[in-house]
């Protein structure tokens, strides 16, 4: 088998179409994740016009050329959808001009290996903020195997993307389903039997136990996907720290928006820092802490927390305002079916991670794969 070796810039080119006739409108405005694909915006979007934005087509790529704050990867992605879409006039957007030599979902699959971040990372360049340049991008030094050989690889990541997909689609109806449960026992209980509202610190109480003599050595944050994380700045010395119990539901006390870091803890027991407070149930014969969960993760929430917080350069929230939220007690039976579902589309949702896991690190394989048959 022939091997051809080129410069990236050799085989792709700059796009630079504009939304200036409008066609494309707020729901097609998208951002750029360093997990090489395109996200809902986190931009405010208020007032903005569109016009400047640039189009991505089908089969086309953006990258973000600011790679300082960022990590150790670069945010790139491809558009694989037939529908175009927008994004920012900042980044950077290119196709492949040689599809004779080159498929763009090959491309595609050589940008999702961790050499190329490391690559993009090192020939950064700057100050107070580093960049990658189209310049150094078309530097690129690539090894193409034959537009066959390609196409075999290319099948193989499809498939298995393509099945990821399908996965995460019944993810998806399951949280549908949850939630249209739970806004229906809202509506229900708020029209017919609203003396059925409780106050939920009838049924919680406060957990107040300190990691003394260091016995906990897991130490936990939370993020406002309402998960339990290793933190980002991690402390040698656990003494002293709150202790997190099965079962346990920790939240941040320091709010920033109505996005509230929340978690319940399914795993072993676990220590976060002060700036968490944590509750459990205490009478769980009429309540159970899952299905209080439920409650603590819909926007609803946020919003009643975030209008009951207090502060100045910081906002925060009491545990006697979150006592004071209220929601609907149905018996046993009813919460402990929607919690059923929860905890199936929980599962899935950490199969279909692992699933997308390994099918960025099958990348480096296919690759390599590809250049030896």
């Amino acid at each position: 088998m022939g091997l051809s070796k080129y410069k990236l810039g050799e085989l792709i080119e700059l796009t630079d179409e504009r939304n200036t006739t409008g066609k494309y409108l707020l729901d097609d405005v998208k951002g750029i994740s360093t997990e090489k694909r395109f996200i809902d915006t986190k931009a405010n979007m208020d007032g903005v016009s569109l016009d400047s934005y640039k189009v991505v087509n089908y089969r086309e790529f953006a990258y973000v050329p600011d790679t300082s704050r960022r990590g150790d990867k670069i945010a790139l992605a491809f558009n694989n959808d037939i529908q175009s879409l927008l994004i920012s006039s900042i980044y950077t957007t290119f196709k492949c001009n040689r599809l004779d030599i080159l498929i763009p979902e090959y491309l595609y699959i050589f940008f999702n290996r961790p050499e190329f971040d490391r690559y993009s990372r090192f020939n950064s360049w700057g100050s107070a903020r580093e960049t990658f340049s189209w310049e150094d991008f078309c530097d690129i030094d690539i090894t193409l195997p034959s537009i066959g050989q390609q196409r075999k690889y290319v099948d193989v990541y499809l498939s298995l993307q393509n099945n990821l997909a399908t996965y995460q689609s019944k993810v998806d109806d399951l949280k549908l389903v949850c939630d249209g449960y739970i806004e229906k026992l809202r509506r229900d209980y708020l029209m017919n039997n609203p003396f059925k509202m409780v106050r939920i610190g009838d049924y919680i109480t406060k957990r107040i136990e300190i990691n003394d003599d260091g016995n906990i050595q897991l130490e936990q944050g939370i993020n406002i996907q309402k998960q339990f994380i290793t933190p980002q700045r991690a402390n040698s010395n656990l003494y002293g720290r709150r202790i997190v119990r099965k079962g346990d539901i920790a939240y941040c006390t320091q709010l920033n928006n109505e996005n509230v870091a929340v978690a319940y803890r399914d795993g072993e027991d676990c220590v976060v820092s002060s700036v968490y407070d944590i509750i459990y149930v205490n009478d769980v014969s009429s309540l159970l802490p899952k299905y209080l969960m439920l409650w603590l993760v819909r926007p609803e929430f946020g919003r009643y927390v975030y209008t009951r917080s207090t502060g100045s350069a910081y906002e925060f929230l009491s545990f006697d305002d979150l006592a004071d939220y209220k929601i609907p007690l149905p018996d046993l039976k009813v919460q402990q079916a929607i919690v059923n579902i929860y905890d199936c589309a929980n599962k899935r949702k950490a199969i279909a991670a692992q699933l997308k896991e390994q099918l960025n690190n099958l990348c480096p394989i296919l690759i390599k794969g590809s250049l030896q048959n």
